[in-house]
């Protein structure tokens, strides 16, 4: 398992080898929030191949845009990820905004 420091990530998928298989997850690590508002470029890609699900555990701020298709998590310290199979699993530390 690898961690990294990130302020944000974006969850998104690739085809993979044939159209009816398992995907490619493919990871954008991010210094900054909301990365998608900005048309910014991550400073890391990770591709992980031939994955069936994502799980994201001990993370609590998540969006889904269904416009893009992606899973934006902000606020990140760090993040980890962990292939087991065909699963890989997303954790990490956030830093939540207190709520007003």
């Amino acid at each position: 398992m690898e961690t990294y420091k990130v302020k944000s990530i974006t969850l998104s998928r690739k085809p993979g080898k044939d159209k009816d298989g398992f995907k490619t997850a493919f990871i954008g690590l991010f210094d900054s929030n909301n990365p998608h508002l900005t048309a910014k470029t991550p400073f890391k890609v990770l591709e992980f191949k031939d994955v069936e699900k994502v799980r994201i555990r001990e993370l609590r701020n998540i969006s889904y845009y269904l416009a893009g298709n992606d899973i934006i998590i902000n606020d990140m310290i760090t993040v980890n990820f962990d292939v087991n199979k065909n699963v890989l699993t997303v954790t990490g530390e956030q830093e939540l905004p207190k709520l007003k």
